[in-house]
């Protein structure tokens, strides 16, 4: 009777249910990370091409 609490895992249990939520946000949070860098990356190149455009347009225009 006194090693009724012996074979307990409930702590145990209840870390890796902690661990494992901790584990889920934080790879939620590096894919939304990436998810930003990537639109960024994509809204930079599209704005660096507009420009480049948009200099040739001025530059052949000019010489008419």
């Amino acid at each position: 009777m006194a090693d009724h609490g012996w074979y307990d895992d409930s702590d145990h249990h209840e870390a890796a249910q902690q661990a494992e939520r901790a584990t889920r946000f934080g790879w939620s949070a590096m894919a939304w990370s990436t998810g930003v860098l990537g639109c960024a990356l994509i809204t930079t190149a599209v704005l660096c091409a507009a420009t480049v455009a948009a200099c040739v347009f001025v530059v052949v225009s000019s010489h008419y």
